[in-house]
């Protein structure tokens, strides 16, 4: 069983800060790419940054600038420093990685259960 966490999401104004974690715990072998998603009501979900286990980086044109992805591999965690936020960045945010949790099993995709990021003065 693989579960991931997420935990950081609030309530924050304009042009502030959050940053959020995403734990991954369970039956790991090891993990592949890590992604944030959002998802704003009445919108479909959108990738927002994606990091490979090797640590590159790819980022929606709207959040270049102003999100950083990270991970610290040793723990299974991924980050989201978000910077600089506007009220459109209001969203669920949920993170995704790609598991296998066995040597010679396919790598499988694990989501988190989300977490409240508004902003809002």
């Amino acid at each position: 069983q693989v579960q991931l966490v997420e935990s950081g999401g609030g309530l924050v104004q304009p042009e502030g800060s959050l940053r959020l974690s995403c734990a991954a715990s369970g039956s790991i072998f090891t993990i592949s790419a890590m992604r944030w998603y959002r998802q704003a009501p009445g919108n479909q979900r959108e990738l927002v940054a994606r990091i490979s286990s090797g640590g590159s980086t790819n980022y929606a044109d709207f959040v270049k600038g102003r999100f950083t992805i990270s991970r610290d591999n040793a723990n299974n965690t991924v980050y989201l420093q978000m910077n600089s936020l506007k009220s459109e960045d209001t969203a669920v945010y949920y993170c995704n990685a790609d598991i296998r949790i066995e040597a010679y099993k396919p790598l499988l995709g694990y989501w988190g259960q989300g977490t409240q990021v508004t902003v809002s003065s």
